[in-house]
């Protein structure tokens, strides 16, 4: 996935976490960004009567928005025009939407501000904490969200390797160890098409594994595992027990059991150990 491609997902997110604002709230304005080259860019409107607000970015410690990204909490004023606690550098944006009430909500990832979700109002009202706790429950949400996916791309990109590389086993088991956690991860994402990039890349490590081997003289088994199956048979590649697989994938012990019998009798290996060595020599498993 390119740096655009990865952008373009996270607005996305971003969208999906205004338009939650402003239906989990009273607000009837909503918008928000992530910081992009050290400025928090405004991507997603909802509830704007005007254009006054395209364009905005948000220097973090400047106006009620950078404010709350620099001390990790949510800012409010019931009175933006006259609000003495903040810088007024985007009052042309702000009060070119004609907005009195304003809320601004960090989004958080890994202990550092990400970016900022905005509620506002036409009106002065205090609102307290009857849309601010909605309001920071979406942007905690977004912040988790966008964490898994940090996470995903780290993975991706540890896993690259040049294409007829001999691996060294060292390698090849963080190879193994960095597939069975991709495979983790994709389950715990909402996003089908980024579980389906995250399934690409998996085929391709699973490919990888098997360049430095000899060529195959033998036709290869037509098998059809289902996604379970290779999630308990990628951890169970690692020795992991029953017990640790059924944790790491949130299922039940006997749950995990019953995948790993299917596989292997999809397999035809009466071990697991037999199962994974089958898989891999299959591509199914790096």
């Amino acid at each position: 996935m390119t740096l655009q491609e990865e952008l373009a997902d996270d607005r996305r997110l971003v969208a999906d976490a205004v338009r939650e604002l402003a239906r989990r709230t009273r607000f009837p304005v909503a918008f928000g960004g992530l910081i992009e080259n050290g400025v928090a860019r405004m991507t997603a409107f909802v509830g704007n009567h005007t254009d006054a607000l395209a364009g905005l970015s948000v220097q973090p410690e400047r106006g009620l928005g950078g404010r709350a990204m620099v001390e990790l909490r949510p800012r409010m004023t019931g009175d933006y025009r006259t609000a003495r606690q903040i810088t007024h550098d985007y009052d042309v944006y702000i009060l070119g939407e004609g907005i009195g009430t304003l809320l601004a909500t960090p989004v958080i990832v890994s202990g550092r501000a990400r970016g900022v979700l905005y509620g506002g109002a036409w009106s002065r009202s205090t609102v307290g904490g009857v849309a601010a706790a909605p309001a920071v429950r979406v942007a905690e949400d977004l912040g988790r969200e966008l964490a898994k996916r940090d996470e995903a791309r780290r993975r991706l990109a540890e896993s690259a390797a040049p294409a007829g590389v001999d691996l060294s086993p060292r390698h090849r088991e963080e190879l193994r160890e960095s597939y069975a956690e991709l495979r983790a991860i994709a389950t715990s994402i909402d996003d089908a098409a980024v579980r389906a990039r995250i399934a690409e890349v998996e085929r391709r490590l699973a490919a990888l594994a098997g360049f430095s081997e000899a060529p195959r003289t033998e036709p290869i088994p037509e098998v059809r595992l289902s996604p379970r199956e290779v999630d308990v048979l990628a951890r169970a590649a690692l020795g992991e027990t029953n017990a640790q697989i059924g944790m790491l994938l949130g299922l039940r012990e006997g749950t995990v059991k019953a995948y790993l019998s299917a596989a292997m009798a999809k397999l035809d290996a009466s071990t697991r150990h037999a199962a994974v060595a089958r898989a891999r020599k299959w591509g199914l498993l790096p």
